[in-house]
């Protein structure tokens, strides 16, 4: 696909990468693909959280309205962190700072544990 220019001024908004209205049991499919991939079950469970964590701050970024830039200035970040964010690179965010940026764009950030099924 051709690049097209960027006409000075124009802003755009992030977009979700994700369908709205996904099913809840697409984040056990998830950590399933990332164990296809031959991660480790507990580097695929971090995986997992970290991409329901950036799927869920970029939804929010979008439903917000917000531009790349505008979101960076409201969570205390640059542009190109939020760029990293909607481009899905998962390698440079940790948990901790995903908690973090939800917290600062007004999200709540619940965490549930459940017990794991063994396959037999």
């Amino acid at each position: 696909m051709p690049a097209t220019p960027k006409s000075p001024g124009r802003r755009r908004p992030v977009h979700p990468k994700a369908v709205p209205g996904a099913r809840p049991s697409a984040a056990r499919a998830v950590s399933t693909a990332f164990e296809a991939l031959g991660f480790a079950p507990e580097e695929a469970e971090h995986l997992r959280i970290r991409a329901e964590l950036m799927l869920a701050l970029t939804q929010l970024i979008a439903a917000q309205g917000w531009t790349q830039a505008e979101a960076a200035r409201r969570l205390g970040v640059t542009q190109p962190r939020i760029s990293d964010l909607t481009r899905g690179k998962i390698d440079r965010f940790s948990i901790d700072t995903l908690v973090d940026l939800l917290t600062a764009a007004g999200a709540g950030v619940t965490v549930t544990v459940r017990r794991r099924r063994r396959a037999a």
